[in-house]
């Protein structure tokens, strides 16, 4: 009677090492002790040292290799057809050159934004608004920053803290912050373009 092995593997899984084994990609899930020991120890890639990037694998491979090793298990695959090994530096990124992107991104999203306000407020024209509402509950026009300036100000702040749903390193809710959401969408968008031009070189 031959063995059943569950494989779950996701989209996108980051590793460090040019030799990668079955176990480090992968959830395995066997009734047989012997049979999963083994295969969470298999080598199943060889990755070029050195040359970081993203490498596009086919579950079928995966699944051929197991099967000539293990001639008595029967593989069941759990998720992608096609999924990416991410090669990463196991030293990792240089913490200065981080921290300057970091200070750039910010410094740029902060000035886009305080562009898009000003923008914003000279097209609709908002002095204007704000000079008209206080005729029609004063009698005369604005001759200063009165209360309406002051909510507006406060209120685009604590607009902006509750649409990120982020304040520092506190989240208000648990959900995922627009940002979040994005960044995931991005990263999405990206797996699945490099999944489909793989497969269309294969095709040519």
């Amino acid at each position: 009677m031959s063995d059943t092995l569950y494989i779950q593997t996701d989209k996108n899984m980051k590793v460090t090492k040019d030799q990668v084994c079955l176990g480090e990609i992968a959830k395995l899930s066997c009734s047989n002790s012997k049979v999963l020991n083994r295969c969470s120890v298999m080598k199943i890639a060889s990755l070029p040292r050195g040359k970081y990037g993203r490498y596009v694998f086919s579950a079928m491979d995966i699944i051929g290799q197991i099967q000539q090793r293990e001639e008595n298990v029967d593989v069941t695959h759990i998720g992608e057809p096609a999924f990416i090994l991410t090669y990463e530096d196991p030293g990792g990124k240089n913490a200065v050159v981080s921290w300057i992107k970091t200070a750039l991104v910010c410094v740029v999203t902060f000035f886009g934004m305080v562009f898009s306000i000003m923008t914003f407020n000279r097209d609709v024209d908002v002095p204007g608004l704000f000079d008209h509402i206080h005729k029609l509950f004063a009698g005369t026009g604005e001759t200063g920053f009165t209360v309406l300036e002051v909510s507006y100000s406060l209120g685009i702040g604590l607009g902006a803290v509750f649409f990120f749903n982020h304040f520092g390193k506190r989240k208000l809710t648990q959900d995922p912050t627009p940002m979040e959401v994005e960044m995931r969408t991005y990263e999405d968008d990206v797996d699945a373009t490099i999944l489909e031009q793989s497969a269309r070189k294969e095709k040519t």
